[in-house]
């Protein structure tokens, strides 16, 4: 005996295909935000120690007695176990107790932060 209001329960083999393809695409999505915040939060970090270098070698400059003198300089600046590059460059202004100070600071060829200020005379 056959009965005709029989009703079939679950899903068809595309329907579940569907739903694993969506839950597939938005797996993928995830993983490509999270490697986007892991990559801006490397690039902070750099920025911070970049940072950090710049400010070190404005410092040092406004700490010296003697008045900096116009030219360039480069040296290494160790942070957080990494060496970063701080290009100084020394020029001069308007006022002769005063000298602009550029520092650029890299990563290898990498640019990462330019920062200046001014030096005076004591």
């Amino acid at each position: 005996m056959h009965n005709a209001n029989l009703t079939t329960t679950g899903f068809t083999l595309v329907e579940v295909m569907v739903a694993l393809f969506m839950v597939s695409l938005s797996l993928l999505a995830g993983l490509r935000a999270a490697g986007s915040m892991v990559s801006q939060t490397e690039r902070q970090w750099q920025m911070l120690l970049a940072q950090i270098c710049a400010d070190n070698t404005l410092v040092q400059l406004r700490l010296n007695p003697q008045f900096a003198e116009q030219g360039e300089q480069s040296q290494d600046c160790h942070q957080a176990g990494r060496v970063l590059q701080v290009k100084t460059t020394v020029a001069a202004t308007p006022n002769p107790s005063f000298r602009r100070v550029d520092a650029q600071v890299s990563d290898g060829p990498t640019p990462l932060l330019r920062v200046s200020g001014l030096v005076g005379r004591y």
